[in-house]
């Protein structure tokens, strides 16, 4: 009998997953599943604890999941990519696997892996899939045939695409018959960290609800409420899209079963916009994977003169710059694996055009505490918020931090959340907390600004005019 091998990577779940479709399309095949943990890899790629821990309730999940399909997991552990093409050589080797089925990954390391294996397995039949985006790389380009570099173009390009014709999700498939599975509890050997399952759901069921709920009752007000931290306004679907509990495609097609007109700028547009940004820079890294060795897209920008100031990466680290905003937001990610994506822009611009750090110290950093880690989603907001990526804001665009706080935290509710030490701080007062402080002569248990952002704006301005001189 034909025996067929689903190894899963990044796309822990049984609705909508092309390559476990494909594999269990044939009814007189032996299906069995594959997972492969890859540990020293991991930390080399920052993983964070959080999200270790994310992956590994969802595996148990998955792998019961599959059980009652009648298709066993086999669970393995590799140091790392090159190890792990080994270990599924000696899996199709014991298993006698005839077809191996797998979902494509794009990071530059993940691709190398797969043709490795391939390489390897000449009596396999090797069968890859464009499962984590709704359009295959390659599929939306200019008419010279080449990858888009701005956004606009591109999403334009792509709603078209869309309205020709959606990208069909896939069922769950029907249990195998006659075989019977006795799952074993799978535990990472990686650091784990707690997090929030009330706002991560740890199984494919509860993530689809809660897309399901989003999509209901808050993605048609998704543009207003988008940018403020301390309303729950946006989706938190991005740590089950990172590693595959939720597929871009059932996204798409839940928001337009609730909002007919999203592909034509109406109601749900908003969010649509976020996943078509997504797809963006998956396309970018396929056709650019530089961007994956920490490379910039912009290749002047790599002769900005940044600052080695250990204090200061500390700082912005821990949440104690002195500015309110940003150390709310820091506090909230290093609390939660989880950050407002506005925040994310606020952060990221002060450690880049504030403190002059080199971004990549930020986008390390971002990956080993975010339940959400996901390479091209991080790299691509780092990149635009420091200037260096495609379609980025231009170099001389700096936020002011203060005067973000104030648009996007007026009353300071997120902030007092955070920062407890301001609560007694009046409302007006609270984004520059310490005006207020040395006025009334009262002591506060929160740093003092630890540069000035206008002082530190010129010279931000200066190193990357010199920079692009060079």
């Amino acid at each position: 009998m034909t025996t067929h091998l689903v190894w899963f990577r990044a796309d822990l779940r049984v609705h909508d997953n092309l390559a476990l479709a494909a594999a269990c399309s044939s009814d007189n095949a032996r299906v069995k599943a594959l997972f492969i943990a890859t540990p020293v890899q991991w930390q080399q790629h920052h993983m964070a604890p959080r999200q270790a821990a994310f992956i590994n309730a969802h595996l148990n999940a998955l792998q019961q999941a599959l059980a009652e399909k009648g298709i066993p997991l086999i669970y393995r552990e590799a140091a790392d990519f090159t190890d792990s093409v080994q270990t599924v050589v000696d899996v199709c080797e014991r298993e006698q696997i005839n077809h191996l089925f797998y979902n494509y990954q794009y990071e530059f390391n993940e691709r190398q892996r797969d043709v490795a294996v391939e390489k390897a397995l000449p009596n396999v039949a090797c069968q890859g899939f464009d499962d984590s985006v709704m359009l295959a790389p390659g599929s939306v380009l200019t008419g010279n045939h080449e990858m888009y570099k701005v956004f606009t173009p591109f999403k334009n390009a792509f709603l078209r695409r869309l309205k020709e014709e959606l990208p069909q999700c896939v069922a769950a498939p029907r249990p195998r018959e006659g075989v019977d599975v006795a799952p074993e509890p799978i535990t990472l050997d990686y650091p784990q960290q707690d997090f929030d399952e009330n706002l991560f759901p740890t199984d494919e069921k509860s993530a689809i609800a809660r897309l399901r709920h989003f999509c209901q009752q808050q993605a048609a007000a998704y543009d207003q409420q988008r940018d403020f931290p301390a309303i729950e306004g946006t989706s938190r679907l991005s740590a089950s899209l990172a590693i595959g509990a939720l597929s871009p495609r059932q996204c798409l097609h839940r928001l337009l079963a609730e909002h007919p007109q999203a592909l034509n700028g109406g109601p749900g547009s908003v969010w649509l916009n976020e996943l078509i940004w997504r797809e963006f820079y998956r396309h970018l890294m396929t056709y650019h994977p530089a961007l994956c060795k920490h490379r910039p897209f912009i290749a002047w920008t790599d002769n900005v003169q940044w600052q080695e100031n250990a204090g200061y990466l500390q700082a912005w680290q821990r949440g104690n710059t002195g500015y309110p905003i940003v150390d709310a937001a820091m506090r909230q990610l290093n609390a939660t694996g989880w950050m407002h994506n506005r925040l994310r822009m606020i952060t990221a611009s002060f450690l880049v055009k504030d403190l002059l750090i080199d971004w990549r110290h930020g986008e390390r950093y971002f990956m080993s505490q975010l339940i959400d880690g996901d390479l091209a989603a991080n790299n691509g907001g780092w990149q635009w918020a420091a200037s260096t990526g495609t379609d980025a804001a231009p170099y001389f665009r700096i936020f002011n931090p203060t005067t973000q706080g104030e648009r996007f935290d007026a009353d300071g509710a997120f902030i007092r959340h955070w920062l407890p030490a301001l609560n007694n701080v009046p409302e007006k007062s609270v984004h520059q907390p310490w005006d207020w402080a040395d006025k009334h002569g009262v002591k506060l248990d929160y740093p003092r600004p630890i540069v000035d952002h206008k002082q530190a704006r010129t010279a931000t301005l200066a190193a990357y005019e010199a920079a692009r001189k060079a």
